[in-house]
């Protein structure tokens, strides 16, 4: 250091220094400070990526849990829908099917006794039959209705949140919507009587009320029933269950029909009908409905074997839960048993007949499926 060299003149000596190092390494000084710049750049780049992946985790993570809070209450609503619609189900059964008058009229000895006794055996058949294939299809149609609604609910609520755009279903839809139930209580009731009764007619209309059946043989009488209702002995088969036609009516309903002066809510109601029609057609509702009436007709015979268990002699000396089938009762005394039936199918308190239903996977994966197509954000893109 020089004598007498102040500060000032030692910091211009370095600033000399540094320009001239500058200069003679030009190149390597840019390469390093855009190297540098862009380390710095990509580390507030990617601390940006990751707040954002992290956001978007959450609030996806928040969204499905929301959705699967929404759905699941939904489903309880589909349940206590089922049960508080059974009372209006068995009385419109009772009142088309009015086994009690015949029995009333029985109590009095009339000539006709033997007449009485046939059409008995045929209501007391049909009604029970009836009900087990009403209360299935009502369990399953819910199921649909409630889940395509459930969707459109759950986003209108997400829309709303976000933009406050027009909803999808509003409260008039909904309830123009959910009243097409009606056909199945209904035209769709009436209709299923008839085939049923037909379907019984013939299988029980020439045997003799005398006339013994097991439990195995009266199970397989009713498997010929369904042959018939449900066209399974048909050569033709048909894309779509023929039960179908039960649940909702035909395409031309009285809404479609009014070509003009449709409303905006007649039209967004005539949408979620189709879409529910397409489902009903749908392959994976015929095998859910099916599984359904399997498990509801096995339930019903559960229901019957109680009658039919042998006399406590008899089943110890045979010593074999197989005994059941060597049990046969006159087809006189299984009419009261089947027509009482109807009371346990068709209980607005949760029987293990309609529990059997509500608690079913394939009914509750089904129900999944269904809620989860129509409560995608893609919907509001149709």
């Amino acid at each position: 250091m020089r004598r007498g060299e102040g500060r000032p003149g030692r910091a211009r000596r370095m600033l000399r220094s540094l320009w001239s190092f500058l200069k003679r390494h030009k190149k390597k000084c840019l390469v390093l400070g855009t190297f540098l710049g862009g380390v710095y750049l990509l580390g507030k780049y990617g601390q940006k990526k990751i707040r954002e992946i992290q956001e978007r985790e959450a609030a996806e993570y928040i969204a499905q849990a929301r959705r699967q809070y929404h759905f699941e209450s939904n489903q309880r609503t589909c349940n206590m829908t089922v049960l508080s619609m059974l009372p209006t189900l068995r009385d419109a059964l009772m009142h088309q099917l009015n086994s009690e008058s015949l029995t009333s009229l029985l109590k009095n000895r009339p000539a006709n006794k033997l007449e009485i006794w046939e059409d008995l055996k045929i209501i007391s058949f049909t009604r029970s039959i009836v009900a087990v294939y009403s209360t299935c299809m009502l369990v399953v149609l819910l199921r649909v209705q409630l889940n395509i609604i459930g969707g459109y609910i759950y986003l209108d609520n997400a829309a709303l949140c976000k933009n406050g755009t027009t909803p999808l279903a509003p409260p008039e839809v909904q309830q123009q919507y959910l009243s097409s139930i009606q056909h199945l209580l209904g035209d769709g009731l009436t209709e299923l009587i008839t085939i049923v009764k037909q379907a019984v007619h013939k299988v029980f209309g020439s045997i003799s009320l005398k006339h013994t059946l097991s439990l195995l043989e009266l199970e397989q009488k009713l498997k010929d029933i369904r042959k018939a209702v449900e066209h399974k002995d048909s050569e033709r088969t048909a894309p779509y269950s023929p039960l179908c036609h039960y649940l909702m009516p035909d395409e031309e309903n009285p809404l479609a029909a009014q070509a003009c002066g449709l409303t905006e809510r007649d039209i967004a109601t005539i949408k979620l009908l189709n879409e529910t029609r397409d489902m009903l057609e749908s392959s994976d509702f015929s095998t859910v409905l099916g599984t359904c009436l399997n498990r509801g007709f096995s339930r019903l015979l559960d229901n019957m074997a109680e009658f039919f268990r042998p006399a406590e002699h008899d089943f110890s000396q045979n010593g074999s839960v197989n005994s059941l089938s060597s049990v046969s009762l006159p087809l006189a005394k299984i009419i009261p048993i089947i027509n009482g039936q109807i009371h346990s199918v068709c209980s607005e308190t949760p029987s293990h007949f309609v529990q059997d239903l509500l608690m079913m996977e394939q009914v509750k994966d089904f129900a999944a499926n269904v809620y989860e197509a129509f409560s995608t954000p893609q919907q509001l893109e149709k």
